[in-house]
């Protein structure tokens, strides 16, 4: 018989409520982030190390900054020099994968979970997930949600207040609420900033 865990990871409705054991992995993570939200700033090494449990895979160098709350955790994956800013939230019912060099700032979530549009079944506690990947080199400003199935492509950047509904193409800044693309980054988007 199949589980539940097993129905979530096919993209199925599945118990997300009443499930024995995804209670008790919700419980284990829930006890992760209460520890790891307690440390002190500067004890570096201790929330690595709980990062590093929690999460199915971590590149070398990171920081995710407190607080940070998440589901599961094993299904959350981060490259290298990856950057989360405070109260960053990933509801990983399904996976969650960030590339490299990707800077997160305050209050965004991800949010792999969406429950059914039916009430009967809504109450009987189902609900779906489905994965979010996040590419290379993505910059994503303050409050942006990310919601279930979407894709950003490497290079993007996310404007502030955004609600990714779709996937977003890679070397472009997207913005707004549905999030849409405004334009591709050009090379003279490298000379904005000086000012010589």
């Amino acid at each position: 018989m199949e589980s539940e865990k097993e129905k979530a990871k096919a993209g199925r409705l599945y118990d997300a409520n009443y499930d024995a054991e995804l209670l008790r992995e919700r419980a284990f993570c829930k006890a992760c982030c209460y520890e790891l939200n307690r440390l002190h700033p500067s004890q570096v090494e201790e929330r690595e190390a709980i990062i590093r449990k929690l999460f199915g895979k971590t590149g070398k160098s990171f920081l995710i900054e407190q607080p940070f709350y998440c589901d599961y955790g094993y299904n959350i994956e981060i490259g290298e020099n990856f950057y989360a800013n405070v109260n960053c939230v990933i509801l990983d019912g399904a996976r969650v994968s960030f590339g490299d060099n990707v800077f997160i700032a305050p209050g965004c979530g991800f949010y792999t979970a969406g429950h059914p549009l039916d009430a009967e079944q809504r109450c009987a506690g189902l609900e779906y997930a489905y994965p979010i990947t996040v590419g290379n080199n993505v910059w994503i400003g303050a409050q942006v949600c990310v919601m279930p199935g979407v894709t950003i492509g490497d290079n993007a950047v996310i404007g502030a207040g955004s609600v990714v509904t779709r996937s977003i193409p890679p070397n472009v800044i997207a913005a707004g609420n549905p999030c849409r693309v405004i334009r591709e980054i050009s090379g003279n988007d490298k000379l904005k900033y000086n000012k010589e």
